[in-house]
């Protein structure tokens, strides 16, 4: 059984790594590349341009001017603490982008894992999966699920999820509920 000091440590972290998707989500839709920056470890994976803030602000940067307004609605945020330092997590997020003439509409999923740096917990790293990217005028089906096509891949969920889905479906004649089956 835990303590009293040990319940309310953990509740703390999960608050304080609650509030880091809120603060993504203004930091992106202000366009506050400092403090969006601010949220990952020193030290965060970037890809190819490298590792450390500079190489994210790099990254980013770019990223973030492919669309003139957002509007990212954090809908639900699991969290899992691994240890007195570091966790990992699933965030649901509604993002909303002006694209041109075009306000497109992206149901999101973030998988992140976060670490406790100097008493402040921040982003290890965060991976977006997508289930759609559709104009509002036009549904998921009607845009092929990604009518924004700013990923080399098309969505991903719920294909990547635990065999779950797989399992789920299987041997079931889904027709009649939906006109884009997925790959099984």
């Amino acid at each position: 059984m835990r303590t009293e000091t040990q319940r309310l440590e953990r509740i703390e972290a999960q608050l304080d790594i609650q509030q880091l998707a809120i603060r993504y989500a203004i930091a992106v839709d202000e366009r506050d590349v400092e403090s969006w920056i601010n949220l990952f470890v020193p030290d965060v994976g970037a890809g190819p341009y490298g590792s450390g803030r500079d190489a994210l602000r790099e990254f980013i940067t770019p990223q973030i001017k492919q669309f003139y307004r957002s509007i990212h609605n954090i809908m639900g945020h699991r969290i899992i603490l691994d240890d007195s330092d570091s966790a990992h997590g699933h965030v649901y997020c509604r993002a909303e982008h002006e694209v041109g003439d075009r306000w497109i509409a992206m149901a999101i999923r973030y998988d992140d894992r976060y670490r406790r740096v100097d008493g402040e917990w921040l982003f290890k790293g965060r991976r977006e999966y997508h289930w759609y990217a559709a104009d509002v005028t036009r549904t998921p089906q009607q845009a092929g699920f990604d009518e924004w096509h700013t990923s080399p891949h098309p969505p991903t969920v719920p294909l990547s999820t635990p065999s779950t889905w797989h399992e789920f479906w299987s041997g079931h004649d889904t027709s009649g509920i939906t006109a884009s089956p997925l790959d099984s």
